[in-house]
């Protein structure tokens, strides 16, 4: 499994019957996570889960909403490293940012101060690039960024970040648009990227309501992204978060793309969160990485 574990101001405190208990900087909130089917004894006495700040509540009746055990602010900064994050309670239960995707952050950007190549040299293409954690890390390693989501709010907050991150000033695109269709349209432009990442929602729609499902649309995307490398790429990442796609399924499709096309290796596990409580581990999805060298 691929572990999140240098997290400072993040984290798992405990997770038990469907929510997980996290510190998000200074503040502790209750989330509910569907993966989370375990039950830990006693957690109704804990002292742990009566410290939460706020909470997510499911209702009976589908969604849910933000409640507040305590005073917290409307939003504060955490940190990962050299990077900055905005974090707020949001819609269904999000707080702007995935914290097991720290893991992800550190294998391409290693990848990337290890190429040897100039930041001139080092386009990489962030698809459902949410609010920039993959983007600011991607920036601060050293490689040229084009960040692109639907969702007009999710860029905006994504531009927040680089300036928290002290990071604006350097090269990066923001687009917001269909992920297919710009993807399209940069393969006519004979535009070319040297990483690709790409962090595909299971169900949802585009800016003018086209309708996206993981299992009939990531096999024909990466078809078209894999025409978005460079001669000699670096890396290619995907993040499922379905669990119907597994990580046979995820190679089966590297095999028939990226690795036909380029050779490389490919490495697909779980991604993950420690759990401080217990010493177990919480299960975020699926992470497929392919790189053109060992």
């Amino acid at each position: 499994m691929f572990l999140s574990r240098d997290w400072k101001d993040y984290e798992l405190i405990d997770a038990s019957r469907g929510e997980k208990l996290e510190r998000w900087g200074g503040i502790i909130l209750r989330r509910p996570d569907p993966q989370i089917v375990w039950s830990v004894p006693d957690r109704e006495k804990s002292e742990l889960w009566r410290k939460a700040d706020a909470g997510y509540i499911r209702s009976s009746k589908g969604g849910g909403s933000w409640k507040t055990f305590k005073k917290i602010p409307e939003y504060w900064t955490i940190g990962y490293k050299n990077l900055r994050f905005k974090i707020t309670p949001m819609g269904f239960k999000h707080t702007g940012l995935f914290p097991e995707q720290a893991s992800n952050w550190d294998w391409f950007s290693d990848i990337i101060k290890n190429s040897g190549r100039s930041r001139d040299n080092i386009n990489v293409l962030n698809l459902f690039a949410y609010t920039g954690g993959a983007s600011v890390a991607a920036l601060e390693a050293g490689a040229s960024v084009c960040h692109v989501d639907a969702a007009k709010g999710m860029v905006a907050r994504a531009k927040e970040n680089a300036a928290l991150s002290g990071l604006s000033k350097l090269p990066i695109r923001y687009i917001v648009d269909d992920v297919k269709k710009f993807a399209e349209r940069e393969i006519r432009r004979g535009h070319k990227y040297d990483g690709i990442i790409m962090d595909p929602p299971s169900y949802g729609r585009g800016p003018s309501g086209e309708v996206w499902k993981i299992e009939d649309e990531l096999f024909p995307l990466i078809e078209i992204c894999v025409n978005l490398l460079s001669d000699d790429p670096l890396f290619f990442l995907v993040n499922t978060y379905t669990t119907g796609l597994s990580g046979s399924v995820m190679d089966n499709i590297y095999r028939l793309t990226v690795r036909k096309k380029f050779g490389g290796v490919s490495q697909i596990d779980e991604i993950g969160l420690p759990i401080t409580n217990g010493k177990l581990t919480l299960p975020c999805g699926c992470a497929a990485r392919w790189q053109r060298r060992d």
